[in-house]
């Protein structure tokens, strides 16, 4: 893993995800780049006189980030040195796309506002991000901390046939983390036995240096499966995979993250096919 991108809005959901991403971060020992996007008439406000200035009120803004991103490194004793931050003008889905395209980045990392769920920058933005965006992205609650030993679920279908650099990226981060193990909870509206068990073998060919402790839910809702599993079995990072045909990922809208994110303090994996 290069490096991890951090979106945040400044807000203590956005400090939060910043704390859990510098964990990883030194588990991983990779950098850490936050970025800010600033909205394209912030600052303006239709005044000519504003206008003049605007280049004044966007270098507050990036050393209003570098400050911010310092302060969270120096509290966690993470390096000042291993984190870059970068104020971008434009919709945080532009700004973040770009700062992809020309960079190495394995995860991306939110925050989300559990209360009222989804909202704010780094909020609806969440789901708009892993709609949009291919890099694995965690989403952070504000209660969720980083523990000395995440241990992973994994919720599929076994439709999915996760991306080569969505396997390395889980496997680097279980290997980094030093989990014995991953958690495979199963989730269905059908079920055959020989979907089961190819379902499986696929699982173990890809990440073979992990054991999976395969589950399985017997709640007709795979989502109330999701949730009544998380919610009795030890889980700090729940993984999704999207993809746009199965059922994790028609589980996986603003609803079921909503849902998810408003009774529990589990993060959010979403991987990719």
């Amino acid at each position: 893993m290069k490096q991890i991108l951090v979106a945040t809005d400044f807000s203590s959901s956005a400090a939060n995800a910043m704390k859990y991403a510098i964990e990883i971060a030194k588990v991983l020992a990779v950098d850490i780049c936050a970025i800010h996007a600033i909205h394209p008439t912030e600052g303006i406000n239709n005044s000519t006189y504003n206008a003049i200035f605007i280049e004044d009120y966007y270098n507050n803004k990036r050393t209003a980030l570098k400050l911010w991103a310092e302060k969270l490194a120096e509290e966690s004793f993470f390096p000042v040195t291993s984190v870059k931050t970068l104020c971008d003008v434009g919709f945080l889905k532009t700004v973040v796309t770009r700062y992809l395209k020309h960079n190495d980045v394995n995860l991306l990392v939110t925050g989300v506002i559990g209360a009222t769920g989804i909202t704010g920058i780094v909020g609806s933005n969440a789901s708009m991000l892993v709609a949009k965006v291919k890099t694995p992205t965690l989403i952070i609650p504000p209660g969720s901390k980083f523990p000395e030993t995440p241990v992973i679920t994994l919720a599929t279908d076994y439709e999915t046939r996760l991306s080569a650099e969505d396997v390395n990226a889980l496997k680097e981060m279980v290997k980094a983390f030093g989990s014995e193990k991953i958690k495979v909870l199963y989730v269905a509206e059908k079920s055959g036995l020989k979907h089961i068990e190819t379902g499986e073998t696929r699982l173990k060919n890809l990440i073979h240096d992990t054991h999976l402790d395969f589950n399985y839910t017997n709640n007709s809702s795979p989502l109330n499966g999701i949730m009544d599993f998380i919610q009795t079995h030890e889980t700090d990072i729940l993984c999704l995979v999207k993809h746009h045909h199965n059922i994790v990922y028609r589980l996986f809208n603003r609803s079921t993250v909503n849902q998810i994110m408003n009774q529990t303090v589990k993060a959010i994996l979403v991987l990719h096919e």
